[in-house]
């Protein structure tokens, strides 16, 4: 069933932690992998769904700089599947008009993947009717230390001035320096953490846990959260007036 479509209604960027893709695996005696193949499968039907859902910014958490700890054998299979991912999706994703980018470091991710982002960013990068960003091995906490590294490298070269350091000096220094905030976050799989993601960015974001494994998120749920989400008051620290 086709997903109600409430354009114009919706929060303009929704970033998703793709959870539970392991759990939904094993659950069915599977290997992990087949999970994290099944989700990436489930990304093309949600990035599908969300310009018809109003959405025009969505952002994915697909591989943390905790995920390293994994074994060598699902780290290994996760590359593979993100490398085949931008291959298969290219052209797709270039004709519906998405715009691809990706946010984290990736001096530790394989040369080979690393031209892969760089050629599908450069293919898609006149895009508009939807931007997707793809987080790998991105973290919060890292992305802040990599932005004030920058933030104290100007300094130190003249480029700016130690009381020109403010909020806005250190969001022109992030992942997403030309991405609007979320305006809401979603967890699947029934985890209540935010686990590292988008710490500066998410300061005023709603959230929503849900306890479907990223794998069974259909556009149908996504649209369910955006009707919640429609009913919320955002004051942003401000106060209701009479």
């Amino acid at each position: 069933m086709a997903a109600k479509d409430i354009t114009g209604e919706s929060p303009a960027h929704v970033a998703i932690i793709m959870d539970g893709n392991g759990r939904w695996a094993t659950a069915r005696g599977w290997p992990r992998l087949v999970g994290h193949r099944r989700g990436a499968e489930r990304v093309r039907s949600i990035v599908e769904a969300a310009p018809g859902l109003g959405i025009r910014y969505l952002t994915l958490y697909a591989f943390s700089t905790e995920n390293w700890k994994r074994s060598t054998e699902e780290v290994i299979g996760l590359m593979t599947i993100f490398a085949r991912y931008i291959q298969s999706e290219a052209q797709r994703l270039s004709a519906e008009g998405v715009r691809l980018r990706f946010i984290g470091g990736r001096e530790r991710l394989d040369r080979k993947l690393q031209k892969l982002m760089a050629g599908i960013e450069a293919r898609t990068a006149g895009n508009d009717r939807l931007h997707l960003t793809v987080a790998i091995n991105y973290g919060g906490r890292d992305e802040l230390a990599r932005a004030a590294r920058r933030v104290a490298e100007d300094v130190a070269a003249g480029r700016l001035r130690p009381e020109e350091v403010d909020e806005a000096a250190v969001a022109a220094r992030l992942d997403t320096a030309d991405l609007p905030d979320p305006d809401l976050v979603i967890r699947t799989s029934g985890e209540t953490r935010i686990s590292n993601y988008l710490l500066w960015q998410s300061a005023y974001a709603e959230y929503e846990f849900t306890d479907t494994l990223w794998p069974d998120f259909t556009p149908d749920e996504l649209a369910a959260i955006l009707s919640r989400f429609h009913g919320r008051e955002r004051r942003y620290g401000g106060a209701l007036t009479a």
